[in-house]
């Protein structure tokens, strides 16, 4: 079973270029800031899913790599690899995520991680696979009124219409943590609909854009994903303070956690860093495989 983390450094002036040039604005201080987490998510990785052989770090360029990173472990694959030339340079995630099932190598069974969703206790390979069906937990709605929800309900509605099921009264959401997936199914269900895919595909964000839950439905509607919730706690920053967060991290109560960015003035945001980081070296202290020896 493999890792896959998709990434953005919002701080790398490479990148910041290529933003701006594409967007015609800068880049977004919310949706792209740095936290200098990546490492602690790795180590959660390491220490707490032993189970995970290969961790693959998607990313624009090679500029997004930390320096820290040591690739004869973390394995770096670009966006132009998986994805086709027209659709780059690309700024969203939705997007990203139609094509990660692409990446060489990729083990049938995967987790992919967003690069706020850290594992903090110690988890087993059928928390989230399980006789060869995927496991998170599945919510039902029938309301879509952000951007967001948008998304989740194209998401289902796409892969209803891959499986060749008439359109639900409502839609399924899965949990917002990180995501078992099958590169067999996710081909299939992107093959049986790539002209939709393709066609709804944007450098920034639409809310016409199915998300990575386009696979999860799909795995969902055709009975390869058990509605079973993985152990997670949400911590959205415009709910919880640092020393709440860093207390989660040090003492935590479930096995993931989710720590969303919201907007925020510089200085809370420097103040809610400072407090992730020490409490992140406090939780992993140890090196993991994925970062140089200094």
């Amino acid at each position: 079973m493999d890792a896959v983390i998709t990434y953005v450094n919002g701080l790398d002036p490479v990148w910041q270029a290529s933003y701006s040039k594409a967007a015609g604005v800068p880049a977004l201080a919310k949706r792209f800031r740095d936290w200098g987490t990546l490492k602690y998510l790795l180590r959660g990785i390491e220490n707490c899913m032993p189970f995970i052989d290969d961790v693959f770090l998607v990313v624009a360029s090679g500029s997004q790599v930390p320096d820290w990173a040591d690739t004869d472990h973390l394995r770096v694959v670009l966006h132009e690899q998986i994805m086709p030339s027209g659709l780059l340079p690309v700024f969203n995630s939705c997007t990203i995520e139609m094509f990660l099932h692409r990446i060489p190598g990729l083990d049938e069974e995967f987790i992919y991680f967003n690069d706020d969703m850290f594992p903090l206790g110690l988890s087993c390979r059928t928390d989230f696979f399980e006789g060869g069906k995927g496991k998170i937990g599945i919510s039902h709605e029938l309301f879509a009124m952000n951007m967001y929800k948008k998304q989740c309900k194209t998401s289902d509605a796409l892969a209803r219409k891959a499986l060749g099921l008439r359109p639900g009264l409502g839609y399924v959401r899965p949990q917002h943590i990180c995501s078992p997936m099958l590169v067999s199914a996710s081909k299939k269900a992107f093959s049986a609909v790539e002209p939709d895919i393709m066609a709804t595909a944007s450098t920034l964000r639409k809310p016409e854009n199915p998300n990575q839950y386009f696979f999860l439905d799909y795995m969902f509607h055709s009975g390869l994903l058990c509605a079973e919730r993985i152990s997670n706690k949400h911590l959205s920053q415009g709910v919880y303070g640092a020393e709440q967060i860093a207390d989660y991290i040090i003492n935590p109560r479930t096995k993931m956690a989710c720590i969303n960015d919201v907007e925020m003035p510089d200085e809370k945001y420097r103040e809610m860093r400072r407090a992730m980081i020490t409490a992140f070296e406090t939780r992993f202290p140890e090196r993991s495989r994925y970062e140089k020896t200094l």
